[in-house]
């Protein structure tokens, strides 16, 4: 498979509402997209990274710059055999897996295009609709969280994941569990907290949560397993785990019970397929996280989530929960029983909406 042609293309896109965490507010977006080209036939891929490293080390300029002048020259050096192998070749670049991803998960759109077969399909999925849950930011008041929790179970979600951080904790989630006492309810600190703070969190234990996510360092697994310990709720883990070897290593010390499998933090699908494989042999079931993505990284997202060991609910949700319009047509819908049924078509599955992405793009580079 030879790649004739990269575009790099950064577009600007805003949120319907502001999304905050422990990390910050999020009101817009700076979206890069990589279009991977042969023969005619494009495959697609998004790096979700922010305009600061603040998940990670990762941000948009420099994804920008190591995909135009690294990684995109050494992918069109030599022919490809197969979307495989495109890990490998781009391993020579420690760490932003986030922006590797970005042109990895393109070469398996593209070769699964080429093939013609849905990308699930080409990647061993079993799932032909995924269940789905919904991640909620940190609200001004408690009332304006019950409302918005009320809408996104009307429209059948699954699951909600609250997000927490310092002040914004144990009262709002029992605030939560008493509007909504049988509702699957989860939260996420997003590294906010240390061990320091494992007696005041341990008082979640009484509020029936599935998992609380990554609440210490957002490289730690040591101290998360000795959390663990002192915890009846499971931990699951999401940034600490970038790598398989990661997967097997909390394992070992029982630093989680759950994992999220973020598709570009594992940098594509060859590591994040390794990451569902270690954590099935365990019988640890995993679920797919997500980034703000548009419909190119949700349709990604998708077809990561048909693999067999994805059994919880995941932050694959529609379109519409987060952009006026999307990139992809049609747009993600979910069901009223809270799925997302999972296209048939070649590839993600998913058209592009071409004009209305050059009508966002601010800047645009061909790399040959």
């Amino acid at each position: 498979m030879k790649i004739d042609r990269i575009t790099l293309r950064e577009l600007r896109m805003s949120l319907l509402s502001p999304f905050e965490t422990s990390f910050g507010r999020t009101t817009d977006r700076r979206v890069i997209l990589v279009e991977v080209e042969s023969d005619g036939v494009s495959g697609w891929g998004e790096v979700p990274v922010k305009p600061l490293p603040l998940y990670n080390e990762e941000f948009v300029d420099a994804s920008w710059f190591l995909l135009r002048d690294g990684l995109a020259p050494r992918l069109l050096k030599e022919p490809v055999e197969e979307a495989a192998e495109v890990s490998g070749r781009l391993d020579f670049i420690r760490g932003h897996r986030m922006t590797r991803a970005g042109l990895e998960t393109a070469a398996w759109d593209l070769e699964a295009k080429r093939l013609r077969v849905p990308l699930w399909k080409h990647i061993g999925g079993a799932r032909e609709e995924i269940d789905c849950g919904v991640s909620i930011g940190v609200k001004a008041t408690i009332e304006e969280l019950i409302e918005q929790i009320e809408r996104e179970l009307a429209d059948g979600y699954q699951r909600i994941k609250m997000k927490i951080k310092p002040g914004w904790d144990v009262d709002a989630v029992r605030a939560i569990r008493e509007r909504f006492p049988t509702t699957r309810l989860m939260a996420d600190a997003n590294s906010a907290y240390s061990l320091a703070d494992a007696e005041r969190l341990s008082a979640l234990d009484e509020l029936d949560l599935m998992m609380i996510e990554q609440p210490l360092a957002h490289d730690d697994i040591l101290d998360h397993a000795e959390f663990q310990k002192r915890l009846k709720t499971p931990i699951c883990l999401d940034e600490s785990i970038v790598t398989a070897r990661h997967a097997e290593q909390a394992i070992e010390q029982k630093a989680c019970r759950i994992i999220n499998i973020k598709l570009t933090r594992a940098g594509g699908y060859s590591e994040a397929i390794l990451m569902h494989d270690v954590a099935r042999m365990h019988h640890m079931p995993v679920w797919c996280g997500g980034m703000l993505e548009t419909g190119v990284g949700r349709a990604h997202n998708i077809a990561l989530s048909t693999l067999e060991n994805f059994t919880l609910p995941g932050d694959v949700s529609a379109s519409k929960r987060y952009f006026e319009r999307d990139l992809i047509d049609p747009a993600v819908e979910v069901t009223e029983r809270g799925t997302i049924l999972v296209p048939g078509k070649p590839g993600i599955g998913y058209d592009l909406d071409l004009e209305y992405i050059d009508a966002l793009t601010v800047r645009r580079e061909d790399v040959r």
